[in-house]
């Protein structure tokens, strides 16, 4: 990475978007208007609470406006930590100059969208009370600090040799300490001072109680206006904190102390379920959940051996047909009903058998072809269950219609089909499936752990990064692929099984190619790519992502597809390489990165 070096003196700078102001007064600017931007969140936007959220109220923020100060929050810390703050430099190791830019940008779009909604509910900006102007013109004000912050870099000039001794002292410490603040402020990395594991394992609990607080937000959202305020202040708020280098200072704490990492985030999801009061949004969690599972077993087969599976979502159908047809529903042919734990073992058996039966003839085969081969897989797994019902074929699969009358689960003799008092906190149904799926996942998250650190993980890397040279080096291409193929298909069909009893009802049309509604082939592969290919906890944010807006969106009608896509594209085009990507995959998409002397561990 270049080391480059921003004037920091007192004298006009220019930054990239033009705008010429004096870089103290730029940065005072950006602060004091994300201060000020906070307060005006205090007091009343419209007169009536016939709006969402009641904008009201003077002295207590609702609804939006809580969007607003988090922006104007983060504006205003990465605008101190700018001036070198001892006890704030640590939040920005990369500089701060560009995560006041996106904050104090996400800051203003976020308020603008609020007038805007606020206008367009109750007819006209004249429903807007003067504190509504006051909190646009404070956050505009920000923004154009942050926009003229300088971004290029200046060279100092050296003293004048006709200085005296101890002038040129003077000016060469001046320069010292310029150019130390301009290299900070401008994006160079700075080292991260030692903590105390303790410390560390404090701020890795800290920062996944916050993440546990964001995603609850976002998933119990009341109305569209929320959600979708909600959608700029989180897009901003993550890429500011990106810029600044937190993210990655953060990543490297999870992965000094993984295990506990991995712990302290499954503990922070069984918490979820706990703080809902009905089953509303802990549906929306355990079907998030399922989503994310199978895009993590779609990931060792797309993101480590790099197959491009486009009909994935068939072995998610394979798994839920088998256990629904051998759980006990009245719509089976075979009058079988098998305990949970066997009927799950049973539906992952019949995936993987389904894996090995598809991936034999057809993994010898490459890109395009392998990509068009398993599109007609999925394709005819589909078909193929509705003709299965004793007129176009055997009736096994009641055809269209499905397989109705599932049974809850009852694993030892716990029913997760009632409703469960635990230390007086009430568990209803979907809250039970939600903690069965994240054991569920939690298993999911192990096998793709073990296998992508394994021998037969660094072969599918191999694999992946160029197959001739692999085989060259003695891998066997078609084993290998074979494997992952088999194995991904296998973890489909066990979240497929826990998917059946969810739903009660399998039917085709919930395994296509693509729909409006996941999970479908194309959202899945959409997830995997999203989140980050390669990774563990990537597929996992981009599944959640991509299950939770879309139900979000469904206010959209027939323009939800069109806002979703237009969304998608923009984030491909600013971050290819996904949200939590891998490191190898980040240094190919970005050459001016370096990359280190030994690339981490696959999965981030």
């Amino acid at each position: 990475m270049t080391t480059t070096i921003t004037d920091t003196t007192p004298e006009a700078t220019e930054g990239r978007s033009g705008i010429s102001i004096p870089e103290k007064t730029a940065r005072a600017l950006a602060t004091a208007g994300g201060a000020l931007t906070v307060v005006s969140c205090f007091l009343a936007w419209t007169w009536t609470s016939a709006f969402p959220g009641d904008l009201t109220v003077y002295g207590y923020p609702g609804g939006l406006q809580w969007l607003v100060l988090v922006g104007g929050a983060l504006t205003t810390v990465f605008g101190l930590s700018s001036y070198g703050i001892k006890g704030l430099r640590w939040i920005t190791p990369a500089g701060a100059d560009a995560a006041i830019k996106l904050a104090a940008r996400g800051t203003l779009l976020t308020m603008l969208y609020t007038a805007c909604a606020i206008s367009n509910t109750l007819g006209g900006f004249v429903n807007l009370e003067p504190g509504a102007f006051v909190a646009i013109l404070t956050a505009l004000l920000a923004s154009v600090g942050a926009r003229a912050l300088p971004f290029e870099p200046a060279v100092l000039e050296p003293a004048d040799p006709e200085d005296t001794w101890w002038e040129q002292t003077k000016h060469n410490a001046s320069n010292r300490w310029a150019a130390t603040k301009a290299a900070y402020a401008s994006g160079t990395p700075a080292p991260a001072r030692a903590l105390p594991a303790y410390a560390e394992i404090l701020i890795i609990t800290a920062v996944l109680a916050v993440s546990l607080a964001v995603f609850t937000y976002g998933v119990t959202t009341p109305y569209q206006e929320l959600f979708v305020g909600f959608l700029f202040a989180a897009g901003f708020g993550f890429a500011a904190l990106q810029k600044s280098g937190l993210v990655a200072r953060f990543t490297a704490l999870t992965n000094k102390h993984r295990n506990i990492a991995l712990i302290g985030a499954f503990a922070a999801a069984a918490v979820f379920p706990l703080t809902q009061s009905d089953d509303q949004y802990a549906t929306l969690g355990v079907n998030i959940l399922i989503f994310a599972t199978v895009a993590l077993g779609l990931n060792i087969v797309v993101g480590l051996t790099g197959l491009l599976d486009l009909g994935y979502v068939a072995f998610l159908g394979v798994g839920a047909y088998t256990a629904a047809l051998v759980s006990g529903s009245p719509n089976s042919p075979f009058g079988v009903h098998f305990p949970f734990w066997a009927a799950i073992l049973i539906g992952a058996g019949a995936s993987l058998v389904f894996g090995v039966l598809i991936g034999a003839p057809t993994l010898r085969l490459r890109g395009d072809y392998l990509a068009i081969v398993t599109l007609g897989f999925g394709e005819i797994f589909r078909i193929s269950m509705s003709n299965l019902d004793g007129v176009s074929g055997p009736d096994i699969t009641n055809g269209p219609n499905g397989i109705a009358g599932v049974p809850n689960v009852d694993l030892f003799g716990f029913d997760f089909g009632a409703t469960h008092t635990l230390a007086g906190i009430t568990i209803g149904r979907f809250a039970n499936y939600f903690f069965l799926m994240l054991v569920i996942t939690l298993i999911v998250v192990l096998v793709f752990r073990r296998s992508a650190e394994s021998r037969i993980g660094r072969a599918w890397v191999a694999i992946r990064e160029d197959e001739t040279a692999a085989e060259a080096m003695g891998i066997n291409g078609f084993r290998v692929k074979l494997i992952a193929f088999a194995l991904g298909a296998t973890l489909a069909g066990l979240a497929g099984a826990v998917q059946a009893h969810v739903n009660y009802t399998v039917t085709p049309d919930q395994y296509v190619f693509a729909n409006a509604v996941p999970p479908n082939s194309a959202f899945l592969l959409a997830a995997v790519v999203l989140g980050g290919m390669g990774t563990i906890s990537g597929p996992l944010v981009g599944g959640a992502l991509l299950f939770m807006i879309p139900n979000k969106l469904q206010f959209l009608g027939e323009y939800q597809l069109l806002v979703f896509g237009l969304a998608l594209v923009i984030l491909m085009r600013l971050r290819p390489e996904g949200l939590i990507p891998n490191r190898r995959n980040q240094l190919e998409l970005h050459k001016d990165l370096e990359a280190p002397t030994v690339l981490g561990k696959t999965g981030a």
